[in-house]
């Protein structure tokens, strides 16, 4: 039998509030494998190519570095990544919240580092994705560092998750980041301890401040949907940014439910 990590209660208030809390998804010394391998991405020992952006480029002040440093598809470069305890943690756990059919969509990696003091816009995950015909969706949220408000922890709005897609526009220069309408009144602050984590549905805003102290913030996601799903987006090129390519091309009359 699979091991279930869920309860009953935690599904229901998943399914009522668009996100949820899972403590002590990976270990602590599990935190320090990950540690090291973020590492490596962000020196650059691991070089991605166009995989690395700025998820906040023309929304930061600083010109001369990231201002939230992004980096797609960790598991094309590391791939024993997907075999290791959080990708398949993070995957059995999915299937309990979506339904058994499941499966890794893509993965990231989202780095606000000290003192960059940019805002992740209030946005929803679906959004940015094709208007495919089964909406189920969860992404994973996983701190390796202390998440705080000081430094960037998520904000979700309760409930969001059952209502339609707010209308979306570019939060900085064409082609970066999408916004909506939002505020903190809304929300609710989720901060987390190192190996924690939150999962969130493709229709929960969310958004997270800038990281205003003097560490790293370092986040590691992870997106599932149905299979037949992946396979819908694959088929019309849409990849989330593995080949650096279709996702791009998107239009604005692109962005909607």
């Amino acid at each position: 039998m699979n091991k279930k990590y869920l309860s009953a209660d935690q599904i229901a208030f998943f399914n009522a509030n668009g996100y949820l809390t899972v403590e002590d998804i990976i270990t602590p010394d599990e935190v320090e494998l990950y540690k090291a391998i973020y590492n490596d991405f962000l020196s650059e020992k691991i070089d991605v190519g166009a995989n690395r952006s700025d998820l906040g480029d023309g929304l930061g002040k600083s010109k001369s570095k990231e201002n939230i440093t992004q980096i797609m598809w960790p598991s094309d470069f590391v791939k024993e990544l997907v075999n290791m305890p959080y990708h398949q943690r993070a995957l059995a756990i999915s299937r309990e919240l979506i339904g058994d059919d499941a499966e890794m969509d893509f993965d990231m990696l989202i780095n606000k580092a000290a003192y960059s003091n940019t805002i992740t816009p209030w946005h929803q995950d679906e959004a940015y994705w094709l208007n495919v015909p089964d909406k189920r969706a969860n992404s994973c949220w996983l701190a390796l560092d202390e998440a705080t408000v000081d430094n960037g922890c998520m904000w979700f709005v309760p409930g969001s998750n059952l209502k339609e897609v707010r209308p979306h526009r570019f939060a900085g220069k064409a082609g970066g980041a999408l916004t909506c309408d939002a505020t903190e009144e809304e929300g609710i602050y989720v901060e987390l301890k190192p190996g924690s984590c939150t999962f969130h549905q493709g229709r929960t805003l969310h958004y997270s401040r800038g990281n205003s102290t003097g560490s790293d913030r370092r986040a590691f996601i992870l997106n599932f949907r149905p299979a037949e799903m992946i396979r819908y987006e694959r088929e019309r090129g849409f990849d989330h940014g593995r080949n650096n390519a279709g996702d791009r091309k998107l239009k604005n009359d692109d962005f909607k439910s």
